[in-house]
């Protein structure tokens, strides 16, 4: 061989060498490790390239040096937890404090706004009668009929002195075209892109979204769930097949400004500029409801594992009824063998899917697994009609968290997300009764129908399930 070519040949082997000893060093999943390993050294070419742009968590590194913790990120102790909260979610609310490190608020009123139908104007009614501040951030914002609608309240808000500020992810803009950041920036709306994938340079942060939906009106009314902005979320659209379902939460009381640090947070992390906290409106003690709520933040910029390491201890805390409503379920081992505990204690575990998933790959990949947790008592319900995008947790219906993160290695590893825990019984009422009405419509999942499907599509789930970690 010529000298040149043992050079490449020494370097390609190095880099391969280095790549697969960096995965033995930083990755936490044994089965994770040796496969990008295997994969870096049975492909010395491909294999770095691959874990370059997918295996590393860049933006926890990145994360450490420009951004700080939330101000008034401060832990609990145990005599400042509120004695509202049922006895038997008194640990819950421990491990949460320590997990989260933001208090518990008092007096929050929380609505259900179910369908596009019902969000939309809620939000554009609240955007047009903002005083002060309005902050966006969302995944998908279309620019149809109902992204319009939005642009125009915003942009009108702007005008008339706001302080208006929209964060798009950067891959999830191009969900629709034209992008409406062209838009917004043209009728003069601060708009940041949330790490936007580039070719030139090549981004290694690709695998990192920003998928929090966040509106937050003068730190006074917020909008969070799971809803993008679109025509996608209308239930009935003229001419056109179904939209999808969705459930959307509106939210006053002391839980807003937890929600606009967040936001103001991501800001200052995209921006670079320093965060600055706004002059916060006071929010009376006594009003506008009686629910204690928390904000719980989770993305690869923080400590990995933290929704989980929550919603595990909720589990775990289960009497009677855990009540679970997702699109899209691929749970950690932790949360797996959690549910299978509960079931097999005598808690019912209900989890809700849609029977037929906008992301084909999802659904035959969960079907794969669900066999685990059918096995051991957990009744998994399939619905009917429409693709159902509610994300649901709902336990002994006194304890609830909703927001923007789904069950899946995407939402609990790599995605930026934004969950509020809610410990009050009539919402938790309320949420398990919206859950057993579409568990009552539903079909339930046998072991039966799991064991016999035909050969080819348990070999395609399978093949798909092998995906997991990165779907």
């Amino acid at each position: 061989m010529q000298p040149l070519q043992w050079i490449i040949l020494s370097a390609v082997l190095l880099i391969s060498t280095g790549a697969a000893l960096h995965a033995l060093l930083y990755k936490r999943e044994p089965a994770g490790a040796f496969g990008w390993i295997a994969f870096c050294l049975l492909f010395p070419l491909v294999g770095p390239v691959f874990y370059f742009f997918f295996g590393i968590n860049r933006i926890r590194m990145r994360a450490q040096r420009l951004r700080g913790e939330i101000p008034g990120n401060n832990t609990e102790t145990n005599a400042d937890l509120p004695s509202r909260i049922p006895a038997a979610f008194r640990a819950q609310a421990q491990i949460s404090s320590a997990v989260a490190g933001l208090p518990i608020t008092r007096n929050n009123a929380i609505d259900r706004l179910i369908g596009g139908e019902a969000a939309y104007p809620a939000m554009l009614a609240a955007i047009e009668s903002a005083e002060h501040r309005v902050y966006l951030s969302t995944y998908i914002f279309e620019s149809n009929m109902s992204g319009q609608r939005f642009v125009e309240a915003l942009s009108n808000a702007q005008r008339r002195g706001v302080d208006v500020r929209v964060l798009l992810d950067g891959a999830g803009e191009w969900y629709s075209w034209p992008r409406v950041r062209h838009n917004l920036r043209r009728q003069g709306v601060p708009v940041a892109r949330f790490l936007p994938p580039s070719l030139f340079p090549p981004s290694p942060l690709v695998n990192l979204r920003n998928h929090r939906k966040l509106l937050v009106i003068d730190g006074q009314t917020a909008f969070i769930g799971g809803m993008n902005i679109g025509d996608r979320h209308l239930l009935k659209r003229p001419g056109k097949a179904l939209g999808i379902r969705d459930v959307h939460f509106r939210v006053r009381g002391k839980l807003t400004q937890q929600l606009e640090a967040v936001f103001l947070d991501d800001w200052a992390f995209i921006t670079g500029k320093a965060y600055v906290q706004p002059t916060l409106t006071p929010v009376a003690e006594s009003a506008p409801g009686s629910a204690l709520a928390r904000t719980l933040i989770d993305g690869p910029n923080e400590d990995l594992h933290r929704l989980t390491m929550v919603l595990v201890g909720a589990v775990a805390a289960a009497r009677e009824h855990i009540a679970i409503m997702t699109p899209y379920f691929l749970p950690p081992r932790e949360l797996v063998a959690a549910l299978q505990a509960a079931a097999v204690r005598g808690t019912q575990v209900d989890i809700i899917l849609p029977g037929r998933n906008n992301l084909p790959f999802m659904h035959w990949a969960t079907r794969n697994m669900l066999w685990e947790l059918v096995k051991w008592g957990v009744r998994v319900h399939y619905q009917p009609g429409e693709f159902d995008h509610t994300k649901l947790f709902v336990v002994d219906r006194h304890y609830t968290q909703v927001g923007s993160a789904n069950l899946d290695a995407r939402s609990l590893r790599l995605n930026f997300e934004v969950v509020v825990e809610i410990y009050d019984t009539d919402f938790g009422a309320s949420m398990a009764e919206h859950i057993e009405t579409a568990r009552d419509r539903a079909r339930q999942i046998t072991l039966k129908e799991l064991d016999e499907r035909p050969l080819l599509p348990r070999i395609r789930d399978a093949l798909a399930w092998l995906f997991t970690p990165y779907l």
